[in-house]
């Protein structure tokens, strides 16, 4: 990681919003450097036939969860895109809420490795359902999502 400014998180607000995560509904929770916590509400569409969440469901949010904690921690005018991403799925997501908590485990020049939690939240508790290990390549971001 550099010493210069790093990414706000109106970057990846504005990154959320679009494509997939903004149709799906995925809400960011909090971003610090290094650190995302998203989240995604049950619908039925989001269901795979026993009704609990999809496995593509869950690794869709597990990637963009390690994509914002990365480039939370990247310098300003860079952003971390998926060179590879591997998902355990430990018990099944049929909560209320998935919940996904990625942590940057090392930036090492241009790639990067997170970790990820995804939960599967009911009323009263919340079940760890799996477990994502994701590499990232620090790329320059894209002009429309530059700030000044």
């Amino acid at each position: 990681m550099s010493g210069g400014e790093l990414n706000p998180p109106s970057l990846a607000e504005a990154i959320n919003a679009k494509g997939f995560t903004g149709a799906a509904g995925v809400r960011i929770v909090a971003i610090k450097p290094g650190h995302a916590e998203i989240a995604l509400a049950r619908r039925d569409d989001l269901l795979q036939f026993f009704g609990h969440f999809h496995g593509g469901v869950i690794t869709a949010l597990a990637d963009q969860a390690a994509g914002i904690a990365v480039t939370s921690a990247l310098p300003k005018g860079r952003i971390g895109v998926t060179v590879e991403i591997k998902v355990n799925f430990l018990s099944p997501a049929d909560g209320i809420e998935l919940i996904a908590r990625a942590n940057t485990l090392k930036m090492s020049g241009s790639i990067g490795v997170a970790t990820v939690e995804v939960f599967s939240r009911s009323e009263s508790a919340e079940t760890l359902c799996a477990f994502c290990t994701a590499t990232m390549r620090s790329l320059d971001l894209p002009g429309e999502f530059r700030q000044p």
